[in-house]
């Protein structure tokens, strides 16, 4: 496994060794440079110019806005279908981050890791769909997978307190619950612009739908037992509003860590930047007594059905988890065009995993092959609907 729980305990002395030894700025390709994550990071170079280069930034559409980002950092811009693999394949850079969305973050994230660049991971679909074979190809390569999530983050940080694999107990990811969490129990009514009013984050439409449907920590889980070497039976999902502890670690003897912050993604994105050291930031700093209470429940599986799903594609096995990934983005955008509604999205899902045929993960042409399956069939479904 790529980033075992030992192997990064017992790294981390010689790694900081290493990154403290370098002389000059990381190099940084950008894919998804206009979303969320990407403009976080640029904002995190802007802070640190002495620190990062940004040599390269990829969007699927927004040209112009790359262009105008390209011209500010001195980078290269690439745009449409191609331009994440071009951007990696003509450009040489210490890190990767991937921040695109879904099924598009495959392919250039194996060509940054063919390249041996360390990937900042933003994009779950990547470990989701296809985190076997990823992993074992960085593995090959000598890559690390820098977690740009902020539950991820938290975990890579906690686990700098361990002595191995053998004393992790559990690991804990947290969720805000979105901002359904608390409204009446019947979701069908629920408008784009209701499921895109986060009540603590600022992302990408993808994500926050995700995260409203809590299929986003379904992803997360499936993306944690790849990035740490952690069966799914010893991960655990509890809702914590509040969105200050973003996830925390349970050892063997008892003791359980967490990390703690405000809600700032820039926070997790300089940490993977920056990884193994810290740098300095004038973001706000955490006032417990002004907070006043930090609250934690478990998820009502009733309500966020798609955790359910997440577990049932885990046990169909083969490409099924890519299958969900798929059928996944394909309902979020049916439902952001007003083709399907809000609960639509899980049946959409439950349905997509319920026709799928069976099919051995033993590739990156079965991943991708069962992505196009999924988008193909739900097309299809939704035509004959009309």
């Amino acid at each position: 496994m790529l980033m075992s729980v030992s192997e990064h305990a017992a790294n981390v002395n010689r790694l900081w060794y290493n990154t403290s030894n370098m002389s000059g700025r990381k190099k940084l390709v950008i894919l998804g440079a206009t979303g969320s994550i990407g403009l976080n990071a640029l904002d995190v170079v802007r802070t640190h110019p002495d620190d990062f280069e940004v040599v390269a930034l990829a969007v699927l559409r927004s040209k112009e806005r790359c262009e105008a980002l390209a011209a500010e950092f001195g980078a290269k811009a690439y745009s449409g279908e191609d331009a994440a693999v071009r951007a990696v394949e003509e450009n040489d850079a210490d890190i990767c981050l991937v921040a695109t969305v879904g099924v598009s973050g495959i392919k250039p994230t194996l060509a940054a890791i063919g390249k041996g660049m360390d990937i900042a991971l933003a994009t779950k679909e990547v470990m989701v769909m296809a985190g076997e074979l990823v992993t074992a190809e960085a593995e090959r390569r000598g890559v690390r997978f820098l977690p740009v999530d902020s539950e991820h983050s938290a975990i890579f940080q906690c686990l700098a307190g361990s002595d191995g694999g053998r004393d992790v107990d559990r690991l804990i990811l947290t969720a805000s619950g979105g901002p359904f969490l608390d409204a009446p129990a019947d979701l069908r009514s629920v408008t784009v612009a209701q499921a895109l009013n986060h009540p603590r984050w600022k992302m990408g439409p993808k994500v926050t739908i995700d995260s409203s449907t809590m299929m986003n920590k379904g992803f997360e889980v499936l993306e944690a037992r790849w990035l740490f070497d952690v069966p799914v039976s010893r991960i655990d999902v509890v809702v914590h509003p509040e969105s200050i502890v973003h996830s925390l670690v349970t050892f063997t003897d008892g003791a359980t860590l967490a990390q703690l912050s405000p809600p700032d993604m820039r926070v997790a994105i300089q940490y993977a930047l920056s990884w193994p050291g810290r740098l300095c930031s004038e973001r706000a700093r955490l006032d417990l007594a002004e907070i006043g209470a930090l609250t934690f429940r478990r998820p009502d599986p009733v309500r966020f059905p798609c955790l359910r799903l997440v577990k049932e594609a885990l046990g169909m096995g083969g490409c099924a988890t890519a299958v969900l990934a798929a059928a996944d983005e394909w309902a979020v955008q049916a439902f952001i065009d007003g083709r399907i509604g809000y609960t639509d999205i899980a049946h959409s899902v439950e349905d997509c995993l319920a026709h799928a045929p069976r099919v051995e993960c033993d590739s990156i042409e079965a991943v991708m092959e069962s992505s196009r399956w999924a988008f193909a069939w739900l097309e299809d479904r939704a035509a004959k609907s009309l």
